[in-house]
């Protein structure tokens, strides 16, 4: 195996995070200046290897070292962060996959290695999550993200032509991902949850990534007096709705199996007319579904959709529902599954598989080619803040069995 130097990346990320964060945290927002700030630095990194970055029409950094074979193995994830976010999050796969190309620069391998660093995984500024990739991969919609707008007002069309990207053209990125001969794609992320600290593991191998059913649900009643209006006659459309939310805990629940559990969150609660004296007339609520299996993210939704009906004669209500996003889970490779196990057993003696809840770009890459990724343990489950973090030993051990699977994959992809 060539020499691998996990202290490097360890080093190189304090590097990044030095140069792209504030005392608050990483501020490397897609499309901004510090992002910016944070390309050229990879840039710069990548031009010491005697390489250099293409930039597709979508935005996304692509690197490659041609092999004996034009058969491509891709690593990578992405460089963007979320406002005052983790020093990890995202740049791990990146700045490992940079390890990576280094590992084999100066040598021909038998296959070729491309590192890529997707552009706008977070959707932290405009709201629309993996837009570099899911153009690559063909799914975005570019109707649905064409008006979408920042905080300060700013338009995602302005904001990608600032970076040389034109939203019409997005979508050519897809022709560009499909001439690489891709047979694999690895993504080293951070956990971003309690799973791998629980079990007190430094590394995980991840099973696929949740599928997600995102609704909004609007319970109808009537606005009365609250002093007037006695209980069994009012058509309360926030306890219909608190009821609702109550049985979601337990669909989500109902459905959990080892090592696959699922989750149901109401993460928004709208009332109106929003008076201290006031029956709710009116409520809304999200609801955030998550399985890795397909049936049992369909199951959850039928009984989800039960529950609101049940909810809504119990209150006298009326309800409605209305889709906000949907996407498919995305199980991994079986074979790239058994590399990443193999690799992570050889540098801790054990190989737990979990499913990942949040989404990320290997999901994206799941219909186009084997995929899979890693996970290294998260200090205190959190990420996307400040406080986010791997301790040392176990961040060193994750990049060194995540670089073992780069090569085990590179000598699979070589003879099949």
């Amino acid at each position: 195996m060539p020499t691998m130097n996990a202290q490097r990346v360890i080093a190189d990320l304090r590097e990044l995070a030095a140069l792209t964060s504030t005392p608050d945290g990483a501020q490397r927002l897609a499309w901004g200046p510090v992002w910016r700030d944070a390309r050229a630095w990879f840039a710069a990194k990548v031009a010491e290897l005697g390489l250099e970055v293409k930039t597709d029409s979508a935005g996304n950094n692509f690197v490659t070292l041609a092999g004996a074979s034009p058969k491509t193995v891709i690593v990578g994830s992405h460089l963007d962060s979320v406002p005052n976010g983790g020093w990890l999050d995202g740049c791990l796969g990146v700045v490992a996959g940079l390890e990576a190309l280094r590992m084999h620069a100066g040598t021909t391998p038998p296959v070729t290695l491309t590192l890529v660093d997707w552009a706008d995984e977070e959707g932290a500024r405009f709201g629309r999550s993996l837009l570099g990739s899911s153009a690559a991969a063909g799914s975005l919609k570019i109707d649905e993200v064409r008006e979408l707008k920042d905080r300060q007002g700013t338009r995602l069309v302005d904001a990608l032509a600032e970076n040389g990207v034109a939203l019409d053209r997005m979508l050519d990125a897809h022709g560009e991902l499909k001439r690489i001969d891709a047979r694999a794609y690895l993504e080293l992320h951070i956990e971003q949850g309690p799973v791998l600290e629980s079990l007190q593991k430094a590394t995980g191998v991840v099973l696929g990534t949740f599928g997600v059913e995102r609704n909004m649900i609007r319970f109808t009643g009537q606005a009365a007096h609250s002093g007037s209006t006695p209980i069994p006659m009012r058509k309360d459309a926030f306890l219909a709705a608190a009821q609702m939310a109550l049985e979601c805990r337990e669909i989500g629940l109902k459905h959990s199996t080892p090592g696959a559990g699922v989750v149901c969150t109401v993460g928004v609660v709208n009332v109106e007319p929003k008076i201290v004296t006031a029956v709710p007339g009116t409520c809304e609520i999200s609801l955030d579904q998550r399985a890795l299996h397909a049936d049992v993210l369909a199951a959850m939704l039928r009984d989800a959709k039960a529950a609101s009906e049940r909810a809504a004669r119990d209150n006298n209500v009326k309800v409605e529902w209305r889709e906000l996003w949907r996407i498919n889970p995305r199980p991994f490779d079986p074979a790239l599954l058994r590399l990443c196990a193999d690799a992570v057993r050889e540098e801790t003696g054990d190989a737990p598989h979990l499913p990942s809840g949040p989404l990320h770009d290997a999901a994206e890459m799941v219909p186009h080619m084997p995929a899979v990724m890693m996970f290294a343990y998260s200090s205190n489950g959190l990420s996307h803040c400040k406080e986010e973090d791997t301790p040392g030993p176990h961040l060193e051990t994750t990049i060194r069995a995540y670089l073992r699977l780069v090569d085990k994959t590179i000598e699979y992809v070589a003879v099949t």
